[in-house]
């Protein structure tokens, strides 16, 4: 990803969020030629405004490179709405690790993205990529075919037009096949990703609703694509996930 000048904000403020958001969800630290290369900032610019950043605890030295810093973390855990559905989800999340010991998944959809905000592990779980805070795009993870399947058209129409990235050699890529597959979601209740993301994993997702019964976000299992099997776990998946909607709804 590399900024073209024009891009560049002009105002300060903007200047130091367009760095923080230089940082991918694989990034651990980038150097300083990446930042001024991604955000299209001169070096000079982007030297000055990362020190800032690190004085006010955005960003951290870890030697010639720079890290996002722990007062992101901070701030984040203070955003009311998201910590209410990780604290209310947590008990859930972990009943299915305890029954399933694989990945347990808890995620919002975000654009084109789903956004994990807690996932449950351990050392019997499948070695998988995700983590909390990371993004995968939605039309190749189960909870994100749970947000487009049970979301509102415009939105299928607007993922798709963004075109539909491979990510694997099992990735839908074309728009009929993925609303067929949206289509079967919407039947059983459920979503489903068979090695779409990631080789060699598989997951199942169900919907969580609001008080107003608004999809809120999805909770999902994850693990080895020849171990987990898919329609066992649907039940108690759905089943989670139900008793997440109506606690939202009570509270």
């Amino acid at each position: 990803m590399t900024a073209n000048e024009g891009d560049v904000p002009k105002s300060v403020l903007a200047r130091g969020l367009v760095l923080l958001d230089a940082f991918e969800p694989a990034d651990v630290e980038l150097s300083l030629a990446e930042l001024s290369a991604r955000t299209g900032l001169p070096k000079p610019t982007a030297h000055r405004m990362a020190a800032e950043l690190v004085r006010w605890g955005g960003l951290e030295r870890h030697g010639a490179s720079y890290r996002l810093g722990m007062k992101l973390f901070e701030l984040g855990q203070r955003v009311p709405r998201r910590r209410e559905l990780r604290e209310a989800a947590l008990p859930y999340l972990q009943d299915l690790y305890e029954a399933t010991h694989e990945n347990i998944h808890l995620a919002v959809p975000d654009g084109g993205h789903t956004l994990f905000l807690e996932k449950v592990t351990g050392h019997r779980s499948t070695p998988i990529g995700s983590r909390v805070g990371g993004r995968m795009p939605v039309h190749c993870t189960a909870t994100g075919k749970v947000f487009l399947a049970l979301g509102p058209p415009e939105y299928f129409r607007r993922v798709t037009e963004a075109g539909l990235a491979r990510k694997t050699p099992r990735t839908i890529v074309a728009p009929g096949l993925l609303r067929r597959e949206l289509d079967r979601a919407v039947e059983r209740g459920y979503g489903v990703n068979h090695e779409e993301a990631e080789v060699g994993v598989a997951a199942v997702a169900a919907p969580v609703y609001d008080r107003r019964r608004r999809l809120v976000a999805a909770v999902s299992i994850t693990g080895s694509a020849e171990r987990l099997d898919v329609e066992r776990l649907a039940p108690a998946v759905r089943t989670a996930a139900s008793a997440l909607t109506r606690e939202l709804a009570a509270s």
